[in-house]
């Protein structure tokens, strides 16, 4: 289903105590699925406890670049998402940022992408 030069980078946070999702999962995470030749989020899901989140969530950040913190993700985050996780998004999104740029760094530094 991914090719080789994908990646799977797992991003967490904690969410508050009313949150379902801190009841089921105790943190909030996001599998981020990154081409690590464009740095390109091409799949990802997350520790929701309802479809349309997980599938909402995808809608936000499919697409966009891991390797650097964009503000323009964060904006569109708190314009469209009024979830009680909306700030659990923010973090593991920054979190999967710098793991994503540890394991690039690490191992794919001097790596010749065909």
């Amino acid at each position: 289903m991914y090719n080789s030069n994908t990646v799977y980078v797992v991003g967490n946070s904690k969410t508050n105590t009313e949150n379902a999702i801190t009841t089921m999962y105790n943190s909030f995470y996001i599998g981020f699925v990154v081409d690590i030749t464009t740095d390109k989020v091409v799949d990802l899901s997350c520790s929701s406890t309802i479809r349309t989140t997980d599938e909402f969530v995808q809608s936000l950040l499919i697409g966009k670049m891991l390797n650097d913190y964009d503000e323009k993700v964060e904006s569109e985050v708190k314009r469209r998402y009024h979830g009680s996780s909306q700030r659990a998004i923010l973090v593991a999104y920054k979190d999967g940022i710098k793991k994503y740029n540890e394991i690039k760094q690490k191992y794919f530094l001097n790596y010749c992408f065909v």
